[in-house]
């Protein structure tokens, strides 16, 4: 017994417990920040979708390494210089934003991200959804071109940079006002977040997809072109028909009633929502590829 308290008291004090200092922890803290501002900016440029796939290839890698695939690991070492050399160009202009964007960051609110109200609302409340069904229908009703982006996880300030700032609370009024014919605005998109209007006027790339009816124009084609490359909602309104329209995940459901757009919307809104609804969505889904087809 004595020799295994001796044993333990020598053990002991060959242990060494660091001493943290305050200036560690402002550096714990400064790291954090600093990871935390890279990881949301890879989050909402193209740099996530480059992530995911250097994800992929380097699983291969590992793979190979595991496996003891020569060949493979050759390659993969002259090629991974020449990769970081093309990452750096390919993405000069997300870097050269981000490190602007970080200059008028606001440090506290970075840090303590809180907004628990707009939780409790969802993704935007149900009387921005309400402005939302009444511009597109009143619009409809005189035959009005519209073409409404609404944002949900992946941002948007891509296709925002390309129009005109607004930054204004959404309503059915200032939609209409906007979507006016010959008024400097009516021409392009208008991006929606939250509750309010972001940007008007923006470019969105058009769809490649031949399947889409041949009688449909530019303003249905970049609706449906925006919801293949993002996971936004996009509401069209047709200046020839009146006829209200949805594209989401790049399929087009066309000719919408005012309770067919309320679900989509529901949707995305990020609230529960029933089955009912749910069944709605899929089952017109479903209807419209057929007679689409």
């Amino acid at each position: 017994m004595g020799q295994l308290a001796n044993f333990a008291r020598v053990y002991l004090n060959r242990l060494h417990m660091p001493t943290i200092r305050w200036t560690d922890i402002v550096e714990i803290m400064i790291i954090s920040f600093l990871v935390y501002q890279i990881m949301l900016w890879i989050k909402s440029t193209r740099a996530w979708s480059l992530l995911k796939g250097i994800i992929v290839i380097f699983s291969f890698i590992l793979i190979a390494a595991v496996f003891n695939m020569t060949t493979i690991l050759w390659i993969a070492e002259h090629i991974l210089s020449m990769a970081v050399i093309a990452m750096v160009v390919v993405l000069q202009p997300e870097l050269r934003r981000a490190l602007e964007q970080l200059g008028r960051t606001n440090l506290f609110a970075s840090l303590v991200p809180i907004d628990s109200s707009r939780e409790a609302l969802g993704r935007f409340s149900d009387k921005t959804m309400q402005e939302l069904i009444k511009a597109c229908f009143e619009m409809g009703r005189v035959k009005t071109g519209a073409l409404i982006v609404i944002e949900q996880n992946q941002s948007l300030n891509e296709y925002e940079r390309t129009g005109i700032s607004i930054d204004a609370l959404l309503s059915s009024q200032l939609l209409i006002n906007i979507f006016e014919h010959n008024t400097p605005l009516h021409d392009g998109a208008v991006i929606v977040r939250g509750n309010r209007i972001i940007s008007a006027t923006c470019y969105l790339p058009l769809s490649d997809n031949m399947d889409l009816s041949k009688e449909l124009g530019t303003r249905h084609r970049a609706g449906v072109g925006i919801s293949e490359v993002t996971d936004s909602l996009t509401i069209i309104v047709s200046e020839e028909t009146g006829y209200v329209s949805a594209a989401y995940e790049g399929q087009l459901y066309r000719n919408l009633d005012t309770e067919e757009l309320r679900s989509r919307l529901l949707l995305i809104q990020n609230k529960p929502v029933d089955e009912k609804k749910r069944r709605l969505w899929k089952g017109r889904s479903k209807n419209e590829k057929e007679t689409d087809s």
